[in-house]
């Protein structure tokens, strides 16, 4: 991103973060989810690292938080501005952690070989409590790190925090800790809320800060809310004897009388760090209060003390935030995909982003009217969603980030598959041609199938699923599939769609004939498709195959083979064995199409590779015999059968003809062997098939 784009998005991403910093902290109203919010902040940190000259003065990444209201009594905070009150950088990956760490080595100029203290990060109100002679005396929200609002009557209410403390605490203590609201006592609320008929609450760190502004106590009380302590200020050598790490700090707080979060932990390293935030992530929805990742801190007191402040942040510690369940990105396009009932889905392909642990590069805008609804434009900063098993989906735009360089998406006046006319039904718009959708269906599980690329665990009710949620249009699609998008689905976890990933790309890599009959080619099948194959890539057939190989060259890639077969002429495709004039035409014609020929091109960039190939003969005993066969063999695979005929020179058919020497008829023979009858075309058991082959 060039200087000027950089320094235009930033003043964008400032202005409507200040908005919603503001009119949460001063006026107590979301105007942007909490993880959008934090998004955005992020994508501004990272743009005022990578361009330090964008930075000022009033950047949001350089407050904590916007003013105290005015109808509470301004308090400042223990310690002034030496020991304001700081928010926290948030960090988002293991590479964000590694990356704190370094610069927290480079600012102190020497390796940190201590511990470091995992707290969890409270979904709720950061606060301070001043103790005198060990008696609660005055409490104060953070407000701008320097002076906060008074709620000590408030604060009084909360039965987790001590009205007087136990132990020895020193004649003045300042604790800092956060007021929080429990999942049951929130969902008490709100069934309170429903049964008066009045507008239930957003979430509990809202009810949170909410009920610590009550000007009557009574209210806040009747709030039920709690309180953990995490921590207590101060830089003096005394401070410093009596609380040296953090986890002789939390201690000291405990024997005090005042709860901490027990679920806190010392970690040796960064990798036992990012062990314990896996942990919590996992174990968050059981835990008793909302919590959205974990505080890490540098152990030593000192040390976190001489880290100092970076912005308005401590340098000695980093929220590692867990996957977000909302996140910011860009739409690059819209396409539109054709489902299994022929229904068209728009489907947004994204600037990856980390959404619920996965990352994601699609998201289904479901239906034309939804894309209208939202205003979506491609190019356009969204706001994408995914909570619990809920597929990814756009559900907002950020209107004020656009740049006027957005396209508005135009829906397509035809399928984009057979280019039938469109019917609309509701807010569904489907394919007029209702075979359009069983026919695409089918050419997509024959192309995965054995016989095929033999992609095993992509099952039709997998690539149903995959084209009703826009994942996939055409055969080359498959290949682009990436594990945030499969495991985004309902009823796929991460290690499913792993392998399924695996499993496509060790299929990437195919033999021609193969490949061939992969294709679904009207007429074309398993031999068919490998006359082809020996047609276009060896001498077997010297008018086709010298042309093909000095116009085209060695077969590998899939233009290769497109290419190939653009350069043969329907007489060169007659003058193949068991390929007569109605397969021909299907042949010529279907290579032809702009579609098909766009697959290739698709193809081709999803890295699929292809093998030539020249028959293994190892004599010419069956040379000039044509076998069809029909029914199950019990010694052997059909597939087996043939490559055994295809090694002693012989060749096998689709179906019987008067060219056809034998009929190796199997267990429950089809039509096949029936037709062999009139034609004079001698019918062979398994036992004399077998006895022919020796």
């Amino acid at each position: 991103m060039a200087s000027n784009e950089a320094r235009a998005r930033a003043a964008k991403l400032r202005e409507e973060i200040e908005k919603a910093r503001y009119a949460y902290h001063v006026e107590d109203r979301d105007l942007l989810p909490p993880e959008v919010l934090d998004s955005l902040k992020k994508e501004l940190f990272d743009l005022e690292t990578r361009f330090p000259e964008l930075i000022t003065p009033d950047s949001p990444t350089q407050r904590v938080g916007g003013r105290p209201l005015d109808t509470f009594r301004k308090v400042t905070h223990f310690g002034g501005a030496r020991l304001r009150m700081n928010s926290l950088n948030d960090a988002f990956s293991e590479e964000d952690v590694r990356a704190w760490f370094k610069r927290l080595e480079d600012h102190l100029g020497k390796p940190y070989r201590k511990k470091f203290y995992c707290d969890l990060k409270m979904d709720g109100l950061a606060v301070e409590l001043l103790y005198r002679d060990g008696v609660f005396t005055e409490g104060a929200t953070r407000g701008d790190g320097l002076v906060g609002e008074d709620i000590t009557q408030n604060l009084k209410t909360i039965e987790a925090i001590s009205l007087r403390l136990r132990g020895n605490p020193p004649k003045e203590l300042a604790v800092r800790g956060e007021v929080f609201l429990t999942k049951k006592e929130f969902a008490r609320l709100n069934r309170e809320q429903k049964m008066h008929g009045e507008k239930e609450y957003a979430n509990p760190r809202n009810v949170a800060a909410g009920s610590l502004r009550q000007l009557d106590p009574k209210i806040t009380a009747a709030r039920r809310l709690d309180f953990f302590a995490y921590g207590i200020p101060g830089d003096s050598e005394a401070h410093f004897r009596a609380y040296p790490t953090k986890e002789k700090e939390y201690a000291a707080l405990r024997a005090y009388g005042l709860k901490t979060n027990p679920q806190g932990a010392v970690a040796s390293s960064l990798e036992e760090v990012f062990e314990f935030q896996k942990k919590l992530e996992k174990k968050r929805e059981a835990l008793a209060y909302e919590i959205d990742g974990v505080v890490i801190s540098a152990n030593d007191n000192r040390v976190y003390r001489a880290a100092g402040i970076v912005g308005k942040a401590p340098r000695g510690a980093i929220a590692y935030k867990f996957s977000p369940r909302e996140a910011v990105t860009i739409v690059e396009y819209i396409k539109v995909q054709v489902g299994r009932t022929g229904a068209l889905t728009p489907v947004a392909i994204l600037r990856p982003v980390g959404v619920g642990g996965i990352t994601i590069t699609h998201a289904s805008l479901h239906n034309f009217d939804e894309i209208a609804r939202l205003g979506v434009k491609i190019g356009d900063t969204v706001v994408i969603s995914r909570a619990g098993d809920v597929i990814p989906q756009v559900t907002k735009v950020l209107t004020k980030l656009r740049t006027g360089k957005e396209r508005p998406f135009k829906a397509p006046t035809r399928c984009p598959v057979d280019g039938a006319a469109l019917v609309k039904d509701g807010v569904i718009v489907r394919c007029g041609n209702p075979k359009c959708a069983a026919r695409h269906r089918e050419s997509l599980y024959h192309f995965v199938s054995r016989g095929g690329f033999d992609i095993r665990g992509l099952g039709a009710k997998i690539i149903d699923k995959f084209l009703d949620e826009g994942l996939i249009g055409d055969a080359a699609d498959i290949f682009t599939l990436e594990k945030g998008n499969i495991a985004a689905l309902p009823r796929f976890g991460e290690k499913s769609a792993e392998n399924i990933v695996t499993e496509i790309e060790k299929k990437k890599r195919i033999a021609l004939s193969r490949f061939i009959y992969s294709l679904g080619i009207l007429h074309v099948g398993e031999e068919t498709a490998r006359a082809l194959a020996l047609a276009i890539s060896n001498f077997q057939f010297p008018r086709i195959s010298s042309r093909v190989h000095d116009e085209v060259g060695t077969i590998s890639r899939p233009t290769d083979v497109l290419k190939a077969f653009q350069k043969l002429s329907l007489d060169d495709l007659r003058s193949i064995p068991d390929i007569g004039p109605v397969v021909s035409k299907s042949i010529y014609i279907w290579f032809r199409e702009p579609r098909n020929v766009k697959l290739f091109e698709k193809f081709e960039e999803a890295g699929v590779t292809v093998e030539s190939q020249k028959p293994k003969v190892k004599s010419q005993k069956l040379a000039g015999f044509i076998f069809v066969l029909t029914g199950t063999l019990s010694s052997m695979k059909r597939e087996e059968a043939k490559e055994k005929i295809h090694a002693l020179g012989g060749e096998v058919a689709e179906s019987v003809s008067r060219r056809t020497s034998y009929v190796v008829a199997g267990e429950n023979p089809g039509s096949k062997a029936e037709k062999a009858i009139p034609l004079g075309v001698r019918i062979l058991s398994e036992k004399e098939f077998i006895a022919i082959l020796q």
